[in-house]
């Protein structure tokens, strides 16, 4: 038997049988709808991660305390980092371009009239706009002189700053943090939301003026100039490893501790990145099998209903093989239609499963990425189920004897 004459014969019979047909399709649609939008969610949530890595700046080293209990003989800065820290590192360490410390709080913030509830507060250092990649709209950033000094001066995102002062230029007016008068010296250019981050809201100041006049509790007073992380820009040229090496001797000297005992880590945005795709990785394998279980059982709907068709058409196979098909005429005609059903099925789920991930993204706000590979996989999968599931109903219709056949009522 010729493809196309097996291909129009097993159509006939599907398009005899719509909606039993499309219900023997419908394990399928779900199960390769499923694959690409599960597979989708996943890979967007791992894009949108790594782009929020990658955002913080390139070419850096993030280091981060990890407190370590105290044992006599150790320094008096042994468990965690400390703001000077980050100016030994760009002091000392050689191959370093700029050094960022972070410190957040949160502040009403008063112009006039116009008064702003709960506004994140970013105490930063000078090196910020550079490691953040952000350019100054209008004005500047403050000094590192400013810093020591704890001038008492401020820096705008620009959607901050029409909130504030409309459409007139800031530099050189007052706002009040709290209970703090400050000066604006300088409008950053939009950047927008980074992940949950939004840039254009927020107030930086220097790192030494929150220290002292926003640390948000008791405790972190006690604690004096403590630091969570510091963000190490490197040169271009710079040699990862041996600035790394340089920042964990420098810190462990000043810290009076081992290398083996520690009380920070260093890690690099390749790190954080490879352990993300790790996870992510491990999920998506875990969404995908869940959701081939529905082709599986797909497969097995086919299965079923092709042995079903085989009982119903007894006697239209003995008519087959009266006149002239042989056993494995049969056995394709069945093998055909199993088939046509599962690749029919796969592209109804190809589309379902693409619109279903646009549709999901649009309406839940997550990011969805689309992977061809999933496409692939899915619909592959999809045409080998048919195969598989479609043989065992096709071998039966072919072993049937022609004669039993056509007595068959």
């Amino acid at each position: 038997m010729k493809p196309i004459e097996a291909i129009r014969i097993a159509w006939e019979a599907i398009a005899k049988n719509k909606i039993r047909s499309f219900l023997t399709m419908l394990g399928i649609i779900i199960g390769v709808a499923a694959v690409i939008i599960m597979v989708g969610i996943s890979a967007g949530t791992e894009a949108a991660i790594q782009e929020q890595i990658t955002s913080l700046g390139s070419n850096l080293v993030f280091v981060q305390s990890s407190f370590t209990r105290g044992r006599p003989g150790q320094g008096p800065q042994s468990g965690g980092l400390v703001f000077d820290d980050s100016t030994a590192i760009q002091d000392e360490v050689e191959g370093v371009t700029a050094v960022v410390v972070e410190q957040y709080s949160s502040e009403t913030v008063r112009v006039g009239d116009v008064t702003l509830e709960e506004v994140e507060i970013l105490g930063t250092t000078t090196g910020f706009p550079s490691v953040r990649d952000i350019d100054i709209a209008e004005g500047r950033y403050f000094y590192d002189l400013e810093i020591e000094r704890k001038q008492k001066v401020a820096v705008l995102g620009s959607s901050l700053a029409k909130e504030l002062f409309n459409n007139e230029s800031p530099i050189g007016k007052y706002i009040t943090v709290g209970s703090t008068k400050l000066t604006v010296i300088g409008v950053l250019k939009e950047k927008g939301m980074v992940g949950n981050t939004d840039y254009d809201s927020r107030v930086y100041l220097p790192i030494s003026v929150v220290f002292q006049k926003f640390t948000p509790s008791f405790f972190a007073r006690i604690m004096g100039d403590s630091v969570r992380m510091i963000y190490v820009e490197l040169d271009e040229d710079a040699n990862l490893d041996s600035v790394i090496t340089q920042i964990e001797l420098l810190l462990a000297k000043r810290h009076g501790v081992s290398l083996e005992e520690a009380d920070f880590t260093v890690t690099t945005q390749q790190d954080i990145i490879e352990t993300q795709e790790s996870t992510t990785a491990a999920f998506r394998s875990l969404l995908a099998w869940v959701a081939g279980v529905s082709l599986i059982v797909g497969g097995i709907g086919i299965m079923n209903i092709m042995l079903v068709s085989v009982t119903e058409r007894t006697r239209e196979i003995g008519i087959r093989q009266a006149v002239g098909a042989t056993p494995n005429d049969i056995r394709i005609q069945f093998l055909t239609e199993a088939l046509l059903l599962s690749i029919v099925g796969g592209l109804i789920g190809i589309v379902l499963g693409v619109g279903g991930a646009y549709i999901f993204s649009a309406f839940s706000g997550m990011r969805t990425v689309i992977m061809v590979h999933s496409i692939l996989l899915a619909f592959g999968s999809a045409a080998i189920v048919g195969a598989f599931f479609g043989y065992y109903p096709a071998n039966q219709a072919a072993q049937l004897d022609p004669i039993d056949a056509l007595r068959y009522e």
